[in-house]
């Protein structure tokens, strides 16, 4: 009930824009229910027009393009999500610990996040999948990886934060332990921001794995994927 009281009071965009992502997220559980194909099933000529049987078109090879985008979402979103949550629980933990412990594991911490951060994700992302392979698990862990460097930067700032606060120093005095304090006194309180970060973090790995895809270093064929389904069909494009 609450949840609907803050949506009532919440601005119309903000509600529209929850309309669609909700029916983004629908679209790509149920895309084997919803489309009318399997998703590397050829099923006509090559690049035909939209008609009844075909509500896109049909793609290079003559697969239905309308299939091709349920399953696509249902891809990269399914993805785009393991590897933020990976990339969260990675920042998040290391960020925490370099805010409680400080001194040495700080400094190291973080001297290696900026010689990360310093490098420019694409380029850096593009040599580490031609070096290690492009499968799926090594795109998520590379990835996340490369995303947890600034989940670490937001972590450690809120964390040290939360760390002068008076409940944190009574904890210590109290003979707690690090993880009991990353547990119960630091998390808590650092919700907000982390649960509003985690949705643009996801925002721009969903767009970045579609990138990788165009440039061919993402989700491999035949498995379906916005930014592949770009750079495969952009032949039809004069």
């Amino acid at each position: 009930m609450a949840f609907f009281k803050l949506l009532k009071k919440s601005p119309i965009i903000a509600r529209i824009g929850l309309v669609m992502i909700l029916l983004n997220i629908a679209a790509a559980i149920l895309a084997p229910v919803i489309a009318p194909y399997s998703e590397t099933e050829v099923v006509g000529d090559v690049w035909m027009p939209m008609s009844s049987e075909h509500l896109l078109g049909t793609d290079h090879i003559g697969r239905d393009m309308f299939t091709r985008l349920l399953y696509g979402a249902r891809n990269t979103i399914a993805i785009a999500f393991v590897i933020t949550m990976f990339s969260f629980a990675v920042g998040i933990s290391c960020g925490f610990f370099a805010a409680t412990l400080g001194g040495w594991v700080d400094l190291i911490l973080s001297r290696l996040v900026d010689i990360l951060m310093a490098i420019p994700v694409l380029i850096f992302a593009l040599v580490a999948l031609a070096i290690v392979g492009n499968s799926i698990p090594k795109l998520v862990v590379v990835i996340a990886l490369l995303d947890s460097t600034r989940v670490y930067r937001l972590s450690r700032a809120v964390a040290m934060d939360i760390e002068v606060m008076e409940y944190v120093e009574a904890a210590r005095l109290r003979g707690e332990g690090v993880w009991w304090l990353m547990r119960h006194e630091i998390l808590p309180n650092a919700m907000p921001p982390l649960v509003a970060e985690f949705g643009l973090r996801f925002c721009f790995v969903f767009l970045f794995i579609a990138a990788l895809s165009f440039l061919g270093l993402g989700i491999q064929p035949p498995t379906a994927d916005w930014g592949g389904v770009v750079r495969e069909n952009s032949g039809a494009i004069t």
